[in-house]
C-alpha cells in the first residue's frame, strides 16, 4: 500500500501553528478513523480517514490517533502494528513509527496508551482538547477515557481548539489549490462522459456507473454519493431506478475526491434528448443569470449571505418575467416568497469535505460571532456559508430552481405569499422537475479564480454535447 503524502515539512508546520493557537493550554487529542462494519465485522464500508486527522498527520490509515502537547511540544503518534494474521489478508504497511516519520512525528505509542495519556492530564487539571465526534465508534472511546456519559462527551468539545482548525483548513494553501484544481478537473471529466452518454430509455443508474468508472479511471472516487436524477426536484435524491424519457432534464450534481482526499463539486442540468424544450430554456436562462451575478460578486470582503440573497432577487426578477412570480422581487426575497423555486443555500465553504469541515458545526465554519445562522427562514436556514469572504476561501456557487408539488399544495393551501406567487401559472409547471448549475471557486485577493477546467454550461453549449 502507497501513502500519499505532502511533504512532512507541511504537516510540522500545520501542527506547530496549531500549538501556537492553543499555546501553554494542555494536550490537544485528534482522532482518526476506524474500519466500520457494514453488515458484518469484517465486511467493511470504504475506508475514510477523519479530514482534520489528514490535515495535521497526513496518515491515511485505519485506527490511528495524535496527541499534540502544546506546553511541552511533544507530539505523539498512536496506533498498533500489524500482525502476522493482519498481514496475511491485508498485506504490508510500514511501522507505525516508520509512517510517523514520513510525517514528522518520532514519538509512537500503542493505540491502548492514550487513555494513560488522557488521565494524566486531567488528573494534573490539564485541559484535554478534542473536537466534536461524528463517529460513534470515537464517541465511545471519548466517554471511556474521560470516565462521562456518551451524552456528556460534547462538554469536553474544545470550542477553542475547534476555532483554531477552522482558521487554519478554512484558508487553502497553493499545495492544496493544486489538488483542487485536480479533483475538479476530474470532476468535469465525470460530468461530461455523464451528459454525453444519457440518452431516452436508460436507467439513472447507468450514468452512476459512468461517474464511479470516471472517478476509478483517475484513481480518485465519488466524494459523497452522486445525485442523478430526473426528479431534480428533490435536492439530495439518491434513488437510480428511473427511466429517462424524451422531454426530462437530467440533474446531476457529481465530485470526484482524489487521492490526497480533496475534492470537487459539480452540478449541471441537462435534456435527457438532443435539446431543451422552451419552458426548459427559458427557467435555465434564469438559473444561470442567477449564477453569474453570483460569480461577479466573489471577491474579499463581502459576505456570501449578502451574494445569496442578490441570487435570490435574481431568480425572482426572472420568474416574474415568466409569469410565475409577481410583485417587487426585492420585497418577495425580503419575505421569503422566492424560497417556493429555491429552497436551500447557494453554496458552501469546499475541500477535503465537500461541506468543508462540516463536522466541525456550520455555526462556526459559515459563520462568525456577529453573523448568526438563521435557523427558521425558510431558504436562509439551508445556507451553510454566511460570512464576509476572505482569499484563500474556496466555495461553490449553485443556484436553482425546484418546482416541488407537495410545497405547492402546502404554501397555496395555506394562502402563503399570493402577493408574490402565481399559484395558477405554477399549476402548470407541477411535473418541470429542478435546475440546479454549480461550479468551484478560490477567492482570490481581487475577486475569483474558476477550479478546474471549463465544464461547459450555456444552453448552446449544453446542446452541442448532446448533439
Amino acid at each position: 500500500m502507497e501513502l500519499h503524502l505532502f511533504d512532512k515539512q507541511v504537516y510540522t508546520n500545520r501542527r506547530q501553528v496549531l500549538k501556537q493557537n492553543i499555546a501553554n493550554d494542555g494536550l490537544i487529542l485528534l482522532l482518526g478513523n476506524e474500519d466500520s462494519s457494514m453488515n458484518y465485522k469484517d465486511n467493511c464500508y470504504l475506508f475514510r480517514q477523519d479530514s482534520s486527522f489528514l490535515y495535521y498527520f497526513g496518515l491515511d490509515v485505519p485506527s490511528l490517533a495524535g496527541i499534540i502537547d502544546t506546553e511541552t511540544g511533544d507530539e505523539v503518534i498512536f496506533g498498533n502494528e500489524l500482525t502476522i494474521d493482519d498481514i496475511v489478508w491485508t498485506g504490508t504497511l510500514p511501522t507505525v513509527n516508520e509512517m510517523a516519520g514520513m510525517v514528522g512525528v518520532s514519538q509512537t505509542k500503542p493505540y491502548d496508551q492514550i487513555i494513560h495519556y488522557v488521565h494524566k492530564a486531567l488528573i494534573a487539571g490539564r485541559k484535554v482538547h478534542i473536537l466534536p465526534p461524528y463517529r460513534p465508534e470515537n464517541k465511545i472511546k471519548l466517554a471511556e477515557w474521560f470516565n462521562a456519559s456518551l451524552d456528556d462527551v460534547r462538554d469536553y468539545i474544545s470550542v477553542k481548539l475547534t476555532k483554531a482548525v477552522i482558521s487554519q483548513r478554512v484558508i487553502k494553501t497553493p499545495l492544496e489549490i493544486a489538488e483542487m484544481e485536480k479533483a475538479v478537473s476530474i470532476s468535469v471529466d465525470m460530468m461530461l462522459n455523464v451528459i454525453k452518454y444519457t440518452r431516452p430509455g436508460i436507467k439513472e443508474y447507468e450514468l452512476v456507473a459512468k461517474a464511479h468508472e470516471t472517478a476509478i479511471a483517475n484513481n480518485s472516487r465519488l466524494g459523497y454519493p452522486a445525485i442523478i436524477t430526473t426528479h431534480g426536484q428533490t435536492l439530495h435524491t439518491h434513488y437510480y431506478g428511473n427511466t429517462l424519457q424524451e422531454g426530462r432534464m437530467v440533474l446531476s450534481d457529481i465530485g470526484a475526491e482524489n487521492e490526497m482526499h480533496y475534492g470537487g463539486d459539480l452540478t449541471r442540468t441537462f435534456p435527457v434528448g438532443k435539446s431543451f424544450t422552451n419552458r426548459q430554456k427559458e427557467l435555465y436562462e434564469i438559473v444561470l443569470n442567477s449564477m453569474d451575478h453570483a460569480i461577479d460578486m466573489l471577491k474579499p470582503g463581502v459576505r456570501y449571505k449578502d451574494i445569496h440573497l442578490a441570487a435570490c432577487q435574481k431568480l425572482a426578477e426572472g420568474l416574474k418575467q415568466v409569469n410565475l412570480m409577481k410583485g417587487d422581487p426585492e420585497e418577495a426575497v425580503a419575505a421569503g416568497a422566492h424560497a417556493m423555486f429555491f429552497q436551500c443555500g447557494l453554496g458552501h465553504m469546499l475541500g477535503m469535505d465537500t461541506h468543508d469541515m462540516e463536522d466541525l458545526g456550520e455555526p462556526l465554519v459559515g459563520y462568525t460571532d456577529t453573523l448568526k445562522k438563521e435557523t427558521q427562514l425558510f431558504g436562509l436556514k439551508s445556507l451553510r456559508l454566511g460570512r464576509e469572504l476572505e482569499a484563500g476561501f474556496v466555495l461553490t456557487v449553485e443556484p436553482g430552481i425546484y418546482i416541488i408539488p407537495e410545497l405547492i399544495d402546502r404554501w397555496q393551501a395555506e394562502k402563503k405569499f399570493t402577493d408574490f406567487i402565481n399559484y395558477d401559472v405554477l399549476n402548470t409547471y407541477r411535473d418541470f422537475g429542478g435546475i440546479r448549475i454549480e461550479d468551484n471557486f478560490l477567492v482570490t485577493d481581487t475577486g475569483y479564480h474558476l477550479l478546474g477546467k471549463y465544464l461547459p454550461k450555456s444552453l448552446k453549449e449544453i446542446e452541442d454535447l448532446k448533439a
